[in-house]
């Protein structure tokens, strides 16, 4: 009963920071299926991408039922049709695009007063998607300074075994640091081996919202590093986190849009490089190999971080948010959390977000990196992520799961953690 509470209290902060969550599907009553005529969902400018829709029920075709679709480029259909009957069970839909980008094919029926809902989203061009993001002429200079600002500051490392948490051969901390200024600190959680030696690290960075955290074990034989953001403890009560993302960090990502030295993000970027100096400090880190991962404003983080901090040898990134705001501005998806889709930006807001846009830290990206998303992402949108990606200079690999939203398969963890672990084991300097 207690797990269950902490995990429904975590996802109520997730949702209360307005992050919208996509589950992983569950199995249904009801199946509506929308199958682009591309195995690899993938077309070529102009091309016709043709959607088969059927709506199926113990694994039959249901004749004679009322669909509702949305047809166009991802965040803005250009065809929206209600009440469609299926006759035979089917329907097709057609449609293309002239530019780089997604084009989704959104369909939903209601049966029984139960709501079903599902989509498909084709690919036009995506290796050429370009960030609508402009690159400020001072942004080197800005982070650079912010750093070593924030450096200026001891980290002030504290400490404390959780004994209940530790393991046979690994030992789990709860530990805080400082960060940009004295008393401003950040926590996590810390598993190290028991077994004297020198080991890698890496350094988990979070999604967003406001909660507890548990450790990530990776491997006996690595260094983990868990981070929260918001200057908290990361092991109290749940009712905590609750009360503070419904209160002082509700909309956390919307403080001080218009003043990048007061930005919340700004906080959060030195914090984690500040992450990486903790762990470079550690007696049991051997001082050289050190990756990141984490998902959505987590893989925002590891692109981050790992381009104001060059120690970082590698980066595992699920599909990242905070790309391209500026994407809305031109009649294009923009990434999460979506500041300019419903709003015209107020003076300041364009020229501050550039400088905390992942896009621009892609740009200067050096470490070699592992990404994955899928084309149906409502959270963070493929638009948004491809155009971070298509600028990345350093050795990449991105891995498709194409039905996906903003989840992931067990598959695609267990490849991710094998990943790491495989750099953390072959890494050489």
């Amino acid at each position: 009963m207690k797990r269950k509470f902490l995990f429904a209290c975590s996802l109520f902060c997730l949702l209360a920071t307005g992050v919208s969550i996509q589950a992983q599907p569950a199995q249904k009553l009801v199946n509506i299926l929308v199958s682009p005529d591309h195995a690899d969902w993938k077309y070529g400018l102009k091309e016709t991408a043709v959607f088969k829709i059927q709506v199926i029920k113990d694994n039959v075709l249901m004749k004679d039922v009322s669909v509702d679709y949305e047809l166009g480029p991802e965040c803005f259909p250009t065809e929206i049709k209600k009440g469609v009957i299926l006759k035979n069970g089917e329907l097709t839909l057609k449609a293309s695009m002239n530019a780089p980008g997604f084009l989704r094919c959104k369909v939903s029926a209601e049966i029984n007063g139960v709501k079903y809902e599902e989509m498909a989203t084709a690919g036009y061009d995506v290796d050429n998607i370009r960030p609508t993001t402009a690159d400020p002429k001072d942004f080197d200079a800005f982070w650079t300074a912010s750093i070593a600002t924030a450096r200026q500051t001891p980290l002030d490392a504290k400490f404390l075994l959780l004994p209940q948490k530790c393991t046979s051969t690994m030992n789990c901390y709860e530990v805080s640091f400082q960060n940009e200024r004295s008393g401003s600190r950040i926590y996590g959680i810390l598993l190290t081996p028991k077994k004297p030696g020198k080991y890698p690290a890496v350094l988990r960075v979070p999604g967003a919202g406001v909660r507890p955290y548990s450790g990530y074990a990776l491997s006996d034989s690595i260094i983990t590093l868990d981070i929260g953001i918001h200057g908290i403890s990361v092991t109290q009560v749940p009712e905590l986190y609750v009360n503070l993302s419904l209160g002082a960090l509700n909309r956390y990502p919307h403080f001080n849009l218009n003043d990048r030295n007061k930005h919340y993000y700004k906080r959060v970027y030195t914090g984690c490089v500040r992450a990486v100096d903790f762990i470079y400090s550690l007696p049991e880190f051997d001082g050289e190999t050190i990756g990141l991962t984490g998902g959505s404003q987590g893989g925002a983080l590891s692109i981050i971080t790992a381009a104001l901090d060059t120690r970082i040898d590698f980066l595992a990134a699920n599909y990242p948010a905070l790309c391209d705001y500026a994407g809305y501005l031109n009649h294009r998806a923009g990434g999460w959390p979506h500041y300019f889709k419903d709003a015209k930006p107020n003076a300041g807001e364009v020229e501050t977000l550039a400088c905390f846009d992942v896009v621009n830290f892609a740009r200067r990206l050096k470490a070699k990196g592992l990404y994955s998303w899928g084309f149906n992402d409502l959270v963070c949108p493929p638009t948004s992520m491809h155009a971070a990606y298509n600028v990345i200079p350093a050795e990449k690999e991105l891995k498709l799961y194409l039905n996906t939203g903003h989840w992931t398969y067990p598959e695609e963890n267990a490849a991710f953690s094998e990943w790491l672990k495989k750099q953390c084991n072959y890494i050489t300097h």
